[in-house]
């Protein structure tokens, strides 16, 4: 097999992404520090550090004492650099978000959708308006933003298109990018799985952060999972791994919406557990929106036997479902994630542990965490802004000023 020859281009890329990475999570640094940890001598970081400054990606963050010489200047990336923006396309909402480059949070915006409204061209028009909006709120140019990043509910195929699957919003072989170029978003797209974007902003800035072999999972009308060996999202041949809500708990069981039965999104996903509550209670829920009926369940669970019966038969079915990611995975942390995820565990954690202690292997269970996600409701779109960001660092230049002529998706490093 003929190796690849490494050219002075490819060094200062993989140089400059190099520096840039350990700015981006550890900064500010003193440029010995960056020698000292990145193994580059004095004169490279030195060159390249210039270089990034002149571009102004990276900017002076004050003084730090020497031993016995000049206080030397730490660096940083510059906040100010650019923008990005991150979209979450749920069941039944879009929301969009705009970001400093340090990921500030700086404008959100909502847009509700009904279950027979998520067609391509309405979702489309949701995030190109809601782009707009979070662009004019924060009094942004959209030439100063670095690119936008999408989570959706579905699998992504990687290819000279980039395309979604999403059979439970109805979407099949959707091209999602080039749908959103072609309604005038003009900037770099990144799209990926919710769950993955929502893993990769735990583990950057969450309850994820300094682990190289962790699970992060997502639990709202759908259940996905973002599963991270060392250090790095796994993917899968096709990008689809991390389906552990069409995984079966139950043979022959409860249908699902992707067709077969027994998934354990059947048993704890928020639209399978609302379903379950309403024939154990023998009438509607109260609550306009699924999240408000969520709410009314768990709110009705220490004075009715139904719901406190249906939360722990749910509780139950997580906590099997964790414990067999904890036999395949040997993770060193479990995150919980999602609105309906954050709802349950805050109510129902310890049952889930337990649970989870019953059903796994004494001793991978014995070395695992599980707790709950700290991003909150934001995770999703906040670890959709975080790709323009990786795309950035990996390639340590500009994600405006690279030829792409297709989309890409990038999931980035779980931490550097």
């Amino acid at each position: 097999m003929a190796t690849k020859r490494t050219t002075v281009r490819d060094l200062r890329r993989h140089n400059r992404s190099l520096l840039l990475s350990k700015l981006y999570f550890d900064g500010p640094l003193s440029r010995h520090e960056l020698s000292q940890l990145t193994g580059l001598s004095a004169a490279t970081v030195s060159n390249v550090t210039a270089e990034l400054g002149e571009e102004r990606l990276i900017t002076e963050a004050g003084l730090v004492e020497s031993d016995g010489g000049r206080p030397r200047v730490l660096l940083r990336v510059d906040p100010a650099y650019g923008y990005v923006a991150g979209v979450d396309i749920g069941e039944t909402g879009v929301r969009v978000e705009l970001f400093d480059l340090a990921m500030q949070r700086l404008a959100t915006v909502e847009h509700e959708l009904s279950p027979a409204r998520t067609e391509p061209a309405t979702v489309v028009a949701a995030v190109v308006s809601g782009l707009r909006e979070v662009i004019a709120s924060a009094d942004a140019d959209e030439s100063a933003v670095l690119g936008v990043g999408v989570g959706v509910p579905g699998t992504v195929e990687q290819g000279e298109r980039v395309l979604v699957h999403a059979p439970t919003i109805g979407w099949d072989s959707v091209a999602l990018a080039d749908d959103l170029r072609a309604a005038g978003i003009d900037l770099p797209v990144f799209v990926d799985n919710g769950a993955k974007t929502q893993g990769q902003a735990e583990m950057w800035f969450g309850a994820g952060r300094g682990a190289r072999h962790a699970v992060i999972v997502l639990i709202g009308s759908g259940v996905g999972a973002a599963v991270i060996a060392d250090g790095a999202t796994y993917r899968g041949s096709t990008s689809s791994a991390g389906e552990w809500g069409h995984t079966t708990i139950v043979y022959g069981g409860q249908a699902c919406r992707c067709g077969s039965h027994g998934c354990l999104e059947a048993y704890i996903g928020a639209e399978a557990v609302l379903a379950r509550y309403r024939r154990a209670r023998g009438k509607p829920v109260p609550g306009e929106t699924e999240q408000d009926q969520f709410a009314a369940l768990l709110a009705s669970a220490d004075r009715s036997k139904s719901a406190q019966k249906v939360l722990e038969e749910t509780a139950g079915y997580l906590g099997a479902g964790i414990a067999n990611l904890i036999n395949l995975f040997n993770p060193e942390r479990i995150v919980v994630g999602g609105w309906a995820g954050l709802a349950l565990g805050e109510r129902l954690l310890p049952l889930i542990r337990s649970t989870a202690s019953a059903h796994a292997l004494s001793h991978p269970f014995g070395e695992t965490t599980i707790q709950l996600g700290y991003l909150g409701l934001d995770a999703v779109a906040t670890g959709a802004a975080t790709l323009p960001v990786a795309d950035l660092l990996e390639q340590g230049a500009d994600p405006r000023l690279l030829a792409k002529p297709t989309p890409t998706v990038r999931s980035g490093a779980g931490a550097a």
